[in-house]
């Protein structure tokens, strides 16, 4: 809704709405494109960082709801699926209720289109309405690489900066770590590529070569020569199960940011020091974890969170291969969701939708 002649309006953290002359407050609505959403997140890895790690900590401390995803799958398309993300955050910079709708279709690639699709809808917390819709595909890319790359900072702290970087799955996702890994200061004498589709890679592989920083990328013809060749390994697949099973593998202890989640069989991870974003999300839907979970019925194996980490509850060794697999949590999205909103809000460049709301008043 538009204020009146009578009326100020406001845009604030926790929501867009109109202060009226009686101090009425009358939601708005905004709809985020996501060319608003690329200029607020490019060039902002470190920001996103310091987000995903004010985050992880509110989540540590209690300080936010996070329930199951949960999965709309199609009988006649097996492959694909739409996931549900709701979550609750708090923090310093303004409560934000919301949920991430996020959609996986593999089929897409084949016509050109992205595999994925996400729009983020914001609640306000006062008042439950909600207050924006943001394309979220790029907010998923960024919160997923920020994870990422604070992991790699964390988990690393023991075993030195990592010179060697190895990358397996070379989509939308593996480029956002490259960017957000380097935004840690981190340079790389040598990136091992891989993919399936070696068109892919090489893709990469030009994108990295033209980006700032004295690594050439090389793509390889198997997963195990990055692996074999790199102290820290980034899976970023859209493997459905297993299919890097060979332990030996990883006997030279590197740092594995398991991000897709299916890629190691349950052999390797009973032979590593396992690393969470929040357990009880973490070993369900048949992940890496979750199958040795049903293997052995025991959780024993994850030495515990990447919260544990940053607060100093878990040190883990640097003379084992530590794998860290995050689920990916809604509050992760709502925070990076919540920070472009605000910097499109501050820049007076919401694009609100007049009449989005039937009724405003309940007594109409």
């Amino acid at each position: 809704m538009r204020p009146l002649a009578a009326e100020r309006e406001c845009h604030c953290s926790h929501g867009g709405f109109v202060v009226t002359s009686n101090f009425v407050e009358q939601p708005t609505f905004a709809v985020v494109p996501g060319v608003q959403v690329r200029a607020v997140i490019e060039g902002s890895a470190s920001t996103v960082i310091s987000i995903i790690e004010d985050a992880y900590r509110a989540h540590g401390g209690g300080r936010t709801v996070n329930p199951d995803s949960y999965f709309l799958r199609f009988p006649d398309r097996p492959e694909s699926r739409i996931i549900a993300l709701p979550a609750s955050l708090g923090g310093d910079t303004g409560a934000v209720d919301g949920i991430k709708w996020i959609s996986s279709f593999p089929g897409n690639i084949a016509s050109g289109l992205p595999r994925a699709s996400a729009v983020l809808v914001l609640n306000d917390p006062a008042t439950g309405y909600p207050y924006a819709c943001l394309e979220s595909s790029i907010i998923s890319a960024a919160r997923t690489a920020g994870s990422a790359a604070l992991a790699a900072r964390e988990l690393s702290r023991d075993r030195g900066r990592p010179v060697r970087l190895g990358i397996v799955g070379t989509g939308l996702i593996a480029r956002h770590v490259y960017h957000h890994l380097r935004a840690l200061d981190w340079d790389f004498d040598q990136v091992e590529l891989f993919d399936l589709v070696g068109g892919y890679a090489a893709a990469l592989a030009e994108h990295i070569d033209k980006a700032a920083g004295r690594a050439v990328a090389r793509v390889r013809d198997s997963a195990e020569g990055v692996i074999r060749d790199s102290d820290l390994v980034v899976l970023t697949t859209t493997a459905g199960e297993p299919h890097l099973t060979e332990p030996g593998w990883f006997d030279h202890h590197p740092l594995v940011l398991h991000l897709s989640l299916r890629d190691l069989s349950p052999e390797v991870i009973a032979g590593v020091v396992n690393v969470v974003d929040d357990v009880n999300h973490c070993l369900k839907a048949n992940t890496s974890v979750h199958l040795l979970e049903q293997r052995t019925h025991s959780r024993d194996f994850i030495a515990g969170t990447l919260c544990d980490v940053l607060t100093g509850k878990l040190a883990v060794p640097a003379d084992r291969t530590v794998v860290f697999s995050p689920f990916g949590l809604g509050v992760l999205d709502l925070a990076v969701g919540r920070h472009v909103y605000a910097e499109i809000a501050k820049a007076g460049q919401l694009i609100d939708v007049e009449g989005f709301f039937a009724e405003l008043d309940r007594h109409a």
